[in-house]
């Protein structure tokens, strides 16, 4: 058994450059998220600003796919779908606010999966939206989300597979959850917006 220590030194040397790979993905993976959550609370702020910090997460996630691509161990490990699940929020949500187009998983450079968790959470951003709305009077606007989550929901639920694939379950459920607190919060609100304006308009 003369040869265990040059064995003992090669898998060392393997684990400790995967050790070193897997903190700077860490770091990196982080970052994505915290540019993205800076995105999300400036698009709901002002829309036009959330382009700088979208831009760097997406430069962040391209280095961030780079760093883990030798590694399917940590590219699969859970942190870089959840970086990508936020890039997707951030980047669907911009799109939604901006009336463009929905990017699709390959332009985004993200998995079914991580688009399929991110497109969960852009309903929850789009009750924000709603609701925020609803507080300024602005009915229409609430309407347009409530219809834009409702169509969400509809995506999402075209999928159905195992947890063991994508936890999109809880999702769906989350979701149905947000958009009929959402349909009765409108609803109510518009009621009373009308009938608002009928005793304004008696008077």
């Amino acid at each position: 058994m003369k040869n265990l220590d040059e064995i003992a030194e090669k898998i060392e040397a393997d684990m400790d450059e995967k050790d070193e790979v897997r903190e700077v993905a860490l770091k990196s993976s982080r970052s994505v998220i915290r540019l993205c959550s800076s995105a999300i609370r400036m698009i709901h702020k002002d829309a036009d600003k959330a382009t700088e910090y979208i831009d760097e997460a997406k430069e962040e996630l391209h280095r961030l796919r780079g760093i883990t691509n030798d590694f399917p161990a940590l590219f699969h490990s859970g942190f870089v779908e959840t970086a990508m699940q936020e890039f997707v929020e951030a980047k669907v949500l911009n799109a939604i606010i901006h009336n463009e187009d929905i990017p699709d998983p390959d332009s985004l450079g993200v998995t079914s999966e991580g688009y399929l968790l991110g497109m969960g959470d852009v309903i929850g951003e789009l009750r924000r939206r709603a609701v925020d709305n609803l507080r300024h009077g602005n009915m229409e606007i609430s309407s347009d989300c409530l219809d834009m989550m409702e169509e969400l929901y509809e995506f999402l639920m075209r999928f159905h597979y195992p947890s063991s694939m994508v936890a999109i379950k809880r999702k769906q459920d989350i979701a149905r959850g947000v958009i009929e607190k959402t349909r009765g919060e409108v609803a109510v609100s518009m009621r009373a917006h009308s009938l608002e304006r009928k005793i304004s308009e008696s008077k």
